[in-house]
């Protein structure tokens, strides 16, 4: 049996000896070292020995083990050792070279031009409210003086996903919703910034999707005078100082009166271009006062309550503001077009 594990010995560290890769000395230590090895093999077979034989023959096969398992450890720290070379030279960085600038990116323009306008109102008192954009028919229509049967709904194509579910085609369900969890309390104060829906065809001025903020206001004693000094004050802070306002007269199913007002041309200064179509003047928003049915409604009393409301699209703002002449160009996602407003 001495012969046995000192041919082995002999075989083994031949073997290892010649080992090329990682992979071999995994076998290799397997091969000698394992369950099913022929060292383990001899051991099992040392029951047949004699009582003076035993110790001696362990003692053997515990220096053959010995001498295999130094021979592998230090094969194995070998390939440890190589493999963190190859690891360092792998990730060395060259600090030598240039750095990579970082791509930053921007506020998209109709985002910063929301927040413009939400700083504006802020600054006047208001409070921004939102809602959801999978709106009732009650709130989008109904409580807004629009029923059922009415024909202005007919402007505002609509996304139905129920007969009593749309896509919100403005944010006005949401000064319906202020005021009724208001319960008749004043004042109200609120802008109610989102995305709306309509069944429109997309070219240069329309879309399907686009971006509307609206205003309320109800206390006692508001008046049209308010509402044009509101609008007089917004405008002027969005476009500046020499800015004017004009209201014309106009429908609206939740206002009454109602009017359209318009901005004096920022291009021209209102005295006539092809941007105004030499008007001198260029159409914002809508607006008007809420009419007395929407109150009462909506929970308040009409014969002592008061407000006005008003509505406009980001979208044509940031058009009149930065000289955009194509709404598409706001959703096309081209990075030329949007890179012109980092700085802005």
């Amino acid at each position: 049996m001495r012969e046995r594990l000192e041919a082995l010995k002999v075989q083994a560290l031949q073997e290892l000896a010649a080992v090329g890769s990682q992979q071999e000395l995994n076998d290799l230590r397997v091969k000698y070292l394992g369950k099913k090895g022929p060292l383990t093999e001899i051991l099992r077979g040392m029951g047949a020995l004699s009582a003076e034989e035993r110790p001696v023959i362990g003692q053997v096969a515990n220096d053959v083990r010995g001498a295999i398992e130094e021979v592998i450890a230090a094969k194995q720290e070998e390939y440890d050792r190589q493999e963190t070379e190859n690891r360092l030279r792998a990730e060395t960085i060259d600090v030598s070279l240039p750095g990579r600038p970082s791509v930053q990116g921007a506020v998209h323009p109709l985002n910063k031009i929301v927040e413009e306008i939400e700083d504006i109102f802020i600054g006047m008192g208001f409070t921004v409210v939102e809602g959801p954009e999978v709106e009732r028919d009650y709130y989008n229509f109904e409580a807004l003086n629009l029923p059922k049967d009415h024909p202005a709904r007919d402007m505002q194509d609509s996304f139905y996903i129920t007969e009593e579910l749309l896509l919100r085609t403005h944010t006005s369900p949401v000064q319906v919703r202020t005021m009724e969890g208001r319960k008749g309390a004043v004042p109200v104060k609120i802008i109610s910034p989102g995305k709306v829906y309509r069944r429109d065809d997309d070219d240069a001025t329309h879309s399907h999707q686009f971006t509307q903020i609206e205003g309320l206001v109800i206390d006692k004693n508001i008046r049209m005078s308010d509402l044009k000094g509101t609008l007089l004050q917004f405008v002027r802070e969005l476009y500046g100082p020499q800015t004017q306002i004009r209201l014309r007269p106009s429908f609206f199913p939740f206002t009454e009166p109602s009017a359209e007002v318009d901005v004096s041309c920022m291009m021209c200064g209102g005295g006539g271009c092809r941007t105004c179509k030499q008007t001198g003047w260029i159409e914002i928003l809508g607006s008007g006062m809420v009419h007395p049915k929407v109150l009462e409604m909506s929970g308040y009393d009409p014969n002592e309550y008061s407000g006005f409301a008003f509505g406009m699209g980001p979208e044509r703002v940031a058009m009149l503001k930065y000289g955009v002449e194509d709404i598409r160009n706001f959703y096309t996602n081209d990075l030329r077009f949007l890179k012109q407003f980092v700085h802005l």
